[in-house]
């Protein structure tokens, strides 16, 4: 019973927190558009490796990790600039009419691990979480019950993120303004609008 709970919560909150916009999300969608549903199911599954790793270690150190301030601030501080490179990316790649996979054309798994890498803000996302689910006695992590509740997260960003990049190819596929415009106006404003917002944060926490 208890695996099955730590399954469930560990997927709901996974599925949850990846039906926001995000860049993997987004090349997701590209990787889909270009080569179809393997290949990025080859992506997705590049990205939850990398989580996989990320939760377990958090979930491990969820305490130590959400004491050190330093690191904390130097993630929140590289993923405002990672929003703003991404809206400069996605904007310049939609005008000149290429994508942010196009290097990536035979290894979307490649693509999947690379990227999810470069998600640090996915560390002290899963802190805040973990730290949370365990002070709640949500989730029990004793013995091999924490791949369990590991497993049941990956499980629920797969198929958080394959919802969302299907519903994204659905829209822009019957909505005309999307079609012309998600790409080269509404992904970058939404990325700046994340980068200003997160800065104005940053900025009210630490100044």
């Amino acid at each position: 019973m208890q695996n099955l709970k730590n399954i469930t919560v560990g997927f709901l909150v996974s599925f949850i927190g990846s039906i926001p916009l995000g860049y993997l999300n987004v090349v997701g969608f590209q990787v889909y558009e270009k080569l179809g549903l393997t290949p990025t199911m080859l992506y997705l599954l590049g990205v939850i490796i990398i989580e996989f790793f990320v939760i377990y270690f958090t979930l491990i150190f969820a305490k130590r990790l959400a004491e050190n301030k330093k690191l904390t601030k130097y993630i929140e501080g590289f993923s405002i600039i990672f929003m703003f490179l991404l809206a400069y990316v996605f904007y310049s790649s939609a005008n000149a009419k290429s994508d942010f996979s196009t290097g990536f054309n035979y290894a979307p798994f490649v693509l999947g691990i690379v990227l999810s890498c470069l998600n640090f803000i996915q560390i002290p996302f899963w802190t805040g979480w973990n730290l949370w689910l365990l002070n709640g006695n949500y989730i029990e992590i004793s013995g091999s019950r924490k791949y369990v509740f590991v497993f049941g997260t990956v499980v629920g960003t797969f198929c958080g993120m394959l919802t969302l990049i299907l519903a994204l190819h659905y829209f822009a596929s019957n909505v005309d303004f999307l079609a012309k415009y998600l790409m080269q106006i509404i992904i970058p404003l939404v990325f700046l609008g994340f980068g200003i917002w997160q800065g104005f944060k940053f900025w009210k926490k630490y100044f």
